[in-house]
C-alpha cells in the first residue's frame, strides 16, 4: 500500500509541476493560462482579491478566466494563485528585493551636494578593501502610494490546442531560435517524448534549429536516427548536429571542441554524411572544423561502409585539388568577368541573391542581371528576399555606415564607413518590385485572410529574422524595433544582480554598473550618469548610488527627465551595463535590467512593478550590455539587446578617437531592416484585401491585438 501511495504521490506531483510549467510558458508567450473546469461555485470575493493583488503587478484577468476561476474550490484557487503571482513577479522583476544605496531616491540624491554623494560612495568602497560590506545606514522614509494610472495587461483563458501550437510553430520556425525558445522546446521533449510525432513538422527549414532539435531527439527517442535522416540534406547539416551534440555553437561562428563520440554515434553521423549527394565541396567550406571532427569520427575505420565519406576526408586532410564553386566565382570577380559570375551564380539562387549588390555595383549591364534575378528569385528563401528588399529600398541614398551583425550566441554589432557608390533609383526600384511580386505569388498558396487591417505602427517593428542571440525578456522583440515612449516624462532604468555560486564555482565579489550616456542629434557627447557622476542637475538625471557587491542581491537605478534632457539638446540616451569586476553575465546566478515610466517620482516604491515597461535577463557571455537606446525626439525606445565583449572602436582615421558607444548608437539609430508592416502587407495583398478600420477586419495585425510583434513563434513559422 505504501508503494502504491508513493507512486500516486509522485504522479500527482509530476502532474502539478507539469501544469505549473505549462502556464509559465503560456503566460510568458501569450498572456494566457490553461485551467480545467471545476465543480464548485466560489464566492466572488475570492476572485476579486486575486485580481486586486495581480493589478499591483500591472495585470488583470478576462471575463472568461474569471468565470473559470469561480468554478474552483478555495484550495484550488490558492494553488493557482500562488503559481500565477510567482510567475508574474518574475516576469516583471518584482521577485527580488530592491534596496539601493540611497533608499530615498530620487529626492535624496537630487537634494544632496555632489561632494557628499562622493564621500558616501567612498565609504562604501572602503568595504571592498577591508572585506566587509559597508552600507550608509539611511532610514527609509515612508512613501506615498503610487498616484499615477498605469497600463494593464489582461490574462485570458487559453486552450490546449492554442498552447500546443506554440511548440509546433517553434519546430517549424524559418529563422534561428532564441535560448528561451530552446529551453521551451527542451521542456516539450521531456514531457512529450513519447508523443512527439504530432508536433514534428514535415520539414525543419532552419538548419541551426535542426541541429538543436536533433540533439534533443537523440536524447529522448529510440527512433531518433530514423527521424533525423528525414530532415538532413547537406554535410553542413551534419556538422551542426555533431556540434550540438558537443554543446558547441551551432551557428558555426565559434570553434567547438568535439566530444569523443560513441561508436554508434560515429556510424550514425558518417551514415548521414554518406547519404549526401556531393559532400566534399560543402565540407571544404568548413575545412578546419571537419578535420577536427574527423579526428573524433575515425572515418577511415569505416571506409568500406562509408566510402564516399572516407574519400571526402582524404581530400580535406591531404589538401588534394578540388575545384569549388566559390573558387570559380572569386576568379570571375577578380577577372572582371561579371557576366560569367552571374551565369555561375544562377545555379545557386540564394548565392545569386546575396551577391546581387556586388554584381550591380560592379557590372555595367544591369538589365541582364536584373532579368536573371527575376528568373531565379522564386527559388530564394523568404528571409533572404526580405533582407534584400530592405537593403535596396534606400540603396540609392548614400548612408554613412554599413552595419553588420555577425552570427553567434552573443549579440554583437559592427559598423564600417560606407565606401560603396550609390545605385540608381530605377535599379533599386526594380529589385524591390521583383521581390514584392515574387513574395506575393508565394504567399497566394496560403489560406485566405479576408479583410485585413494593418496598424501603421508596425513600421517601427523589425521582422525577427534572427533570434539566436535574443535575450529572455518580458516581451519578445526583434533587434532594431522601436517602441513608443509613454506620456510619463521620467524614464527610470533599473538593474538587479546577485553574486553566489554557479556550477559549483563561487563568483566572489561582483560589481555591475548601470550608466546612461546622453548625446545630441549628431551623436556628440553631452553628459553621462554613472558611478563617476551620480547627478546632473542640468539634465535632471540622477543615479541611486554605486553598490559594489551583491551577496544577497544589489540594485541600481537611474532617473532621466526626458523633457528636460530634450530642452538641453539631448536626443539619444544609451543605457549601458558594465561588469566592473569583469565577470561575464553568464557566470552570475542572476542579473536583469529594464526600464519604467514614472510621473510622480516620489510616490510609490522606487521599484513599482506596474510601471515596468520592459525587463530583460542579462545572461550573455560578455561583460558589456546595451539593452536599449532612447530617441527623445521621436519619443521611442530602440530595442538594441546588444552584448559586447569589449568596447569597440571605429578603425577610421577621422573617427579613431570616438568610443564604440557612439558607433553602436549611430548604427542602431540608422539601422535599415525589414519591418513587419511590409511583411504583413505582402500577405494581405496575396491572401485578402486591406481595410482601414479594425471593425471591418477579419484579420488584424497590430501592436496590441490580433497578431502582434511579440507573437514571434507564429511569425517565424507561418509568415516567413
Amino acid at each position: 500500500m505504501a508503494v502504491r501511495g508513493g507512486l500516486w504521490f509522485r504522479v500527482a506531483l509530476s502532474s502539478y509541476v507539469k501544469a505549473i510549467m505549462e502556464n509559465r510558458i503560456y503566460l510568458k508567450r501569450k498572456n494566457k493560462v490553461l485551467l480545467a473546469l471545476g465543480n464548485n461555485q466560489l464566492e466572488a470575493e475570492y476572485v476579486i482579491a486575486l485580481v486586486s493583488n495581480i493589478e499591483s503587478l500591472g495585470y488583470s484577468i478576462s471575463e472568461a478566466l474569471a468565470e473559470r476561476l469561480s468554478t474552483l474550490s478555495q484550495e484550488q484557487l490558492a494553488i493557482f494563485y500562488e503559481a500565477l503571482i510567482r510567475d508574474l513577479k518574475t516576469m516583471v522583476g518584482a521577485h527580488r528585493t530592491f534596496q539601493p544605496l540611497f533608499p530615498n531616491f530620487p529626492a535624496q540624491v537630487k537634494g544632496m551636494p555632489k561632494d557628499l554623494l562622493f564621500d558616501i560612495n567612498q565609504r562604501h568602497y572602503l568595504g571592498d578593501w577591508i572585506g566587509t560590506r559597508i552600507m550608509p545606514g539611511f532610514v527609509k522614509k515612508k512613501r506615498a502610494p503610487l498616484k499615477e494610472k498605469t497600463p494593464i495587461t489582461v490574462i485570458d483563458l487559453g486552450s490546449r490546442e492554442d498552447f500546443e501550437s506554440i511548440f509546433k510553430n517553434l519546430l517549424a520556425a524559418k529563422s534561428s531560435l532564441s535560448q528561451d525558445d530552446k529551453s521551451d522546446l527542451t521542456w516539450l521533449f521531456v514531457q512529450y517524448w513519447n508523443d512527439l510525432d504530432r508536433f514534428l513538422p514535415e520539414t525543419i527549414p532552419h538548419k541551426e534549429n535542426l541541429a538543436y532539435i536533433s540533439s534533443l531527439l537523440l536524447g529522448y527517442r529510440d527512433d531518433a536516427t530514423e527521424i533525423i535522416s528525414r530532415y538532413t540534406k547537406t554535410a553542413t547539416d551534419i556538422l551542426r548536429i555533431a556540434t550540438a551534440l558537443s554543446d558547441g555553437d551551432i551557428s558555426l561562428s565559434k570553434n567547438t571542441k568535439y566530444k569523443s563520440f560513441k561508436r554508434s554515434e560515429r556510424k550514425f553521423l558518417l551514415g548521414l554524411l554518406e547519404r549526401c549527394q556531393a559532400p566534399t565541396e560543402d565540407m571544404l567550406r568548413h575545412k578546419k572544423r571537419w578535420i577536427r571532427l574527423g579526428e573524433r569520427l575515425h572515418p577511415f575505420e569505416y571506409k568500406h561502409l562509408f566510402p564516399k565519406s572516407s574519400e571526402a576526408f582524404d581530400i580535406l586532410r591531404n589538401n588534394k585539388p578540388y575545384k569549388t564553386f566559390n573558387r570559380v566565382l572569386e576568379q570571375h570577380f577578380a577577372d572582371g568577368a561579371f557576366s560569367k559570375a552571374a551565369d555561375h551564380l544562377q545555379t545557386r539562387p540564394g548565392e545569386f541573391a546575396r551577391h546581387l549588390d556586388h554584381l550591380l555595383r560592379s557590372a555595367k549591364d544591369h538589365k541582364s542581371i536584373l532579368q536573371t534575378f527575376e528568373t531565379i528569385a522564386t527559388h530564394v528563401s523568404t528571409n533572404v528576399l526580405l533582407q534584400i528588399m530592405a537593403h535596396f529600398k534606400e540603396r540609392h541614398i548614400q548612408n554613412e555606415l554599413r552595419v553588420f551583425f555577425p552570427k553567434g550566441d552573443v549579440a554583437k554589432a559592427f559598423a564600417r564607413p560606407n565606401e560603396h557608390n550609390c545605385l540608381s533609383k530605377e535599379t533599386c526600384h526594380k529589385v524591390v518590385e521583383i521581390i514584392r511580386e515574387t513574395l506575393i505569388q508565394r504567399f497566394r498558396s496560403l489560406e485566405p485572410l479576408g479583410a485585413v487591417y494593418i496598424n501603421p505602427d508596425l513600421k517601427n517593428y523589425t521582422i525577427p529574422l534572427s533570434q539566436r542571440s535574443a535575450s529572455k525578456a518580458l516581451k519578445n522583440l526583434a533587434r532594431g524595433s522601436r517602441l513608443a515612449m509613454p506620456k510619463a516624462k521620467t524614464i527610470r532604468f533599473f538593474l538587479w544582480w546577485k553574486e553566489g555560486t554557479v556550477k559549483g564555482v563561487r563568483t566572489g565579489r561582483v560589481d555591475i554598473d548601470l550608466s546612461a550616456v546622453l548625446y545630441d542629434k549628431n551623436w556628440h557627447y553631452l553628459e553621462h550618469i554613472s558611478f563617476t557622476n551620480l547627478k546632473s542637475d542640468k539634465f535632471h538625471a540622477y543615479h541611486s548610488g554605486d553598490i559594489t557587491s551583491a551577496p544577497e542581491g544589489a540594485c541600481e537605478f537611474i532617473d532621466l527627465d526626458s523633457v528636460s534632457a530634450l530642452k538641453c539638446k539631448a536626443r539619444y540616451v544609451v543605457m549601458s551595463l558594465n561588469s566592473f569586476t569583469t565577470h561575464p553575465y553568464c557566470d552570475l546566478p542572476e542579473c536583469y535590467a529594464g526600464w519604467m515610466a514614472r510621473k510622480s517620482l516620489n510616490s510609490g516604491e522606487i521599484f513599482e512593478p506596474r510601471t515596468v515597461i520592459h525587463k530583460v535577463d542579462i545572461s550573455a557571455d560578455t561583460k558589456i550590455a546595451i539593452p536599449v537606446i532612447l530617441d527623445l525626439q521621436k519619443r521611442q525606445f530602440i530595442w538594441t539587446d546588444l552584448a559586447l565583449t569589449r568596447n569597440p572602436y571605429w578603425y577610421n582615421t577621422v573617427e579613431s578617437h570616438q568610443k564604440g558607444m557612439v558607433l553602436i548608437g549611430q548604427a542602431m539609430a540608422t539601422l535599415k531592416k525589414p519591418h513587419l508592416y511590409d511583411l504583413f502587407e505582402l500577405h494581405a495583398l496575396a491572401r485578402g484585401h486591406i481595410v482601414t478600420h479594425k471593425k471591418n477586419a477579419q484579420t488584424i495585425f497590430s501592436t496590441d491585438e490580433g497578431l502582434t510583434p511579440h507573437d514571434t513563434d507564429q511569425i517565424l513559422a507561418n509568415y516567413l
